[in-house]
């Protein structure tokens, strides 16, 4: 029988929810967030935005499991979900001397378990995942000898290794000169395409945000609001959140966020 009307349609977007928070106050021993309501369903390009301390990395973890909701519900309807998490480059700790490859390989020890350790076929699925990002020749250089992008890319290969539905960036282009940035954004939108994952990214580079991302997840005063990057009003949002006026230009088909009034703008 098929369905018709808002109950079809809202049993249709079901089955595509991967992670649902329903009413959800976030926090640890107080709230952080509060009423947190928020799909994230197969396809997604969300961008997770907001001043320091609003609460991006609260909202990160619970959407990793990591923390459990103080209240409300953080559901996922599908069985099984993997989520391939890319932290900031300054979370890995490059005092042991380890290779790229090394890396790479410690995307599959869920896999592995405590004992076993990774064999011909592990490595060459490591190997794969570094020859389609461009890092190849990399595969035994240390990785701290290595640039802020090519860490990057190092970091997003031990995430795409296991093969993950769900791919989670944590600030992707901090610290990176324009090249370098633009290089992972491309990245970032090629293998979306190319293995049809969810992408989820936390920034407060504005900028980058509205040029890639199709929806955000804004953070602010304890609460989370969504919104399309296409929406009319989103200077509007912006300007609530960071409490100056912000305003969204198209130049040459590109969003450009101009802070401060008219006369005293600045492009983030």
């Amino acid at each position: 029988r098929r369905d018709n009307g808002a109950a079809g349609e809202r049993r249709r977007r079901q089955v595509s929810v991967l992670i649902s928070f329903e009413h959800a106050v976030l926090g640890y021993q107080q709230p952080v967030l509060s009423d947190v309501n928020l799909d994230i369903c197969e396809g997604d390009y969300l961008a997770i935005v907001g001043p320091n301390g609003a609460g991006k990395t609260t909202l990160l973890k619970a959407i990793l499991g990591l923390i459990r909701p103080i209240a409300g519900s953080v559901r996922t309807p599908r069985s099984e979900h993997r989520i391939g998490y890319v932290p900031q480059r300054d979370t890995i700790d490059t005092f042991y001397p380890l290779s790229v490859l090394d890396i790479v390989l410690m995307g599959l020890y869920h896999t592995l378990g405590p004992v076993r350790r990774p064999g011909i076929a592990e490595r060459r699925k490591a190997a794969k995942v570094l020859d389609d990002l461009g890092i190849a020749e990399l595969e035994r250089r240390s990785y701290r000898s290595l640039s802020g992008g090519q860490k990057q890319r190092c970091i997003i290969a031990r995430a795409l290794v296991a093969e993950p539905d769900i791919l989670l960036l944590d600030e992707p282009t901090n610290g990176m000169d324009l090249p370098a940035e633009q290089s992972i954004l491309d990245l970032i939108d090629h293998l979306r395409n190319k293995h049809a994952l969810t992408v989820l990214f936390v920034s407060h580079m504005l900028h980058v945000v509205l040029n890639h991302a199709r929806k955000l997840a804004i953070v602010g005063d304890g609460r989370l609001t969504t919104l399309d990057t296409t929406e009319s009003a989103l200077g509007e949002h912006l300007s609530r959140l960071y409490g100056i006026p912000v305003r969204v230009l198209q130049v040459d088909g590109s969003a450009v966020v101009v802070c401060g009034t008219e006369r005293e703008g600045r492009g983030v």
